[in-house]
């Protein structure tokens, strides 16, 4: 069962059939996330609709990037022969 999911994800044949499902499964949550009623939100960005798809993507590809700033620009990252 392990092996598929991980030939699955690893195999460039699939690249296709993996775009659509994550283009479903963000359409899905877009959707959930508008037919929530939004009568007692606390702050005004909750009553935007999609909203907190948004944001967590937004949250998600920012750790990426400070992520990779950190590693690569402030040295946090070895190279890869550095035990060699």
């Amino acid at each position: 069962m392990i092996k598929r999911i991980v030939c699955f994800f690893g195999d460039d044949q699939n690249a296709k059939l993996r775009w659509r499902l994550l283009y479903i499964t963000l359409a899905v949550i877009v959707i959930a996330d508008l037919l929530v009623t939004r009568e007692h939100v606390e702050f005004f960005w909750d009553k935007i609709p999609g909203w907190s798809a948004l944001y967590g993507f937004i949250s998600c590809v920012l750790i990426v990037f400070v992520s990779k700033f950190i590693g690569h620009q402030l040295g946090v990252m070895k190279k890869e022969d550095y035990y060699d």
